[in-house]
């Protein structure tokens, strides 16, 4: 199997992580809602801009650092909540902080992880921020701000786009449940994967560790953690709920899943910090835009005063600064350095930072730009139209 010294990009790792991981759970993992066509689209969107440089630039000296909810980042990357972390790693969720906190940026701990809040809290002294859902069970809400406000997390995060579940019709074929239990179809899947068989022995607990105590002995089977957490799910959340939010915590605020320029300046009066343009990865709506392709419209909206987190389709450090010169402050990765996780726990997760990161730098240099401020729309431009001449 491909070593970590051995993965030079981003797809590497993604090689590695299919060749670790059961099938159901690879499908888990790289899974979106129907055709997949957000899926795709998230990243392939990427290929409709392409770069106009500047040359005769001093670039003896690139800095990729910049600064976002107020802390300051080694570089435009931060880690995505995301699901059951377990699945992929018997570290799960440390590793993956582990890493952020090494590199230098933000690590996000989803509400459906499998790591508690105050588990998270006391094993790492990075930048971390929770991601919240409105619950139909608000008192599941409040005590989720009220660990995260002891825990001493810097941020908070709404996800918005998921009043009901989508469609991921790859783990119904698959027959994926949490806890894994593999059907006879897929067995063979799981018991040719020896490395992530091995981790069994270091951790078994495959569940989502927040609301597990909301379950009673009857209800603790598989997949009933699921069921619960479904359940909860509440299609009638409004505006008036993130206004309630924001009222309870008094830090920054995230707000994820929003695609809309209206629904950005509306969130904005209400007093959110960071808006996270992201279409949950492909897996909710089906032929959502884009982030990549939001961008300029929420800029425009917005203005400077709210800062944009690109989430979803990155793969290159040129999408990285693609995004950049959109108009986004930074962006959030979930798929990328998951498959660091499987492939090498937080080895690989800091490996796919790394991979990014040095991308970013080198197409920084190429670009003509030393400083993350340097970065504009005056460097793409749109494939297919002709460079425009300046005025006489």
């Amino acid at each position: 199997m491909m070593s970590l010294d051995r993965c030079h990009n981003i797809q590497d790792l993604q090689r590695r992580a299919r060749a670790t991981l059961p099938h159901p759970i690879y499908d888990y993992l790289e899974g979106g809602a129907d055709d997949e066509w957000s899926l795709k689209r998230n990243t392939s969107a990427f290929d409709n801009w392409q770069f106009l440089p500047n040359t005769l630039m001093n670039v003896a000296s690139v800095n990729p650092a910049t600064r976002l909810l107020g802390h300051k980042l080694a570089g435009p990357i931060l880690l995505s909540p995301t699901g059951m972390s377990r699945l992929f790693h018997h570290d799960k969720e440390f590793a993956a902080a582990r890493a952020a906190e090494r590199f230098g940026t933000f690590y996000g701990l989803s509400a459906m992880g499998s790591t508690r809040i105050e588990e998270l809290a006391d094993s790492s002294h990075g930048l971390k921020f929770f991601q919240v859902y409105i619950f139909k069970d608000r008192g599941l809400t409040r005590e989720f701000l009220a660990k995260s406000k002891q825990g001493g997390y810097q941020a908070l995060c709404l996800t918005v786009d998921t009043p009901i579940a989508g469609n991921r019709e790859r783990d119904i074929y698959s027959g994926m449940t949490i806890p894994p239990r593999p059907t006879l179809r897929a067995l063979a899947g799981f018991a040719t994967k020896w490395r992530w068989l091995a981790g069994l022995a270091k951790n078994r607990d495959f569940f989502i560790a927040n609301v597990a105590d909301r379950l009673n002995a009857t209800e603790r089977g598989t997949s009933s953690i699921i069921d619960f957490v479904n359940k909860q799910f509440d299609p009638s959340i409004s505006w008036q709920d993130l206004e309630w939010l924001a009222s309870e915590w008094d830090g920054p605020l995230i707000l994820k899943g929003v695609l809309s320029p209206d629904d950005a300046r509306r969130a904005q009066r209400i007093g959110v910090s960071a808006i996270m343009v992201s279409n949950h990865g492909g897996r909710q709506l089906e032929c959502a835009a884009a982030p990549i392709d939001c961008i300029p419209a929420l800029r425009d909206a917005v203005g400077n005063d709210l800062e944009l987190i690109l989430d979803g389709g990155i793969r290159r450090g040129t999408h990285v600064v693609k995004a950049l010169a959109m108009g986004a402050d930074a962006c959030s990765i979930g798929r990328p350095y998951l498959y660091g996780l499987a492939a090498g726990g937080e080895a690989g997760v800091l490996k796919a930072l790394e991979i990014l990161q040095a991308e970013t730098i080198r197409t920084m240099a190429l670009l003509g730009a030393t400083a993350i401020d340097e970065i504009n729309q005056s460097h793409l431009v749109p494939v297919g139209r002709l460079v425009a001449q300046p005025p006489s």
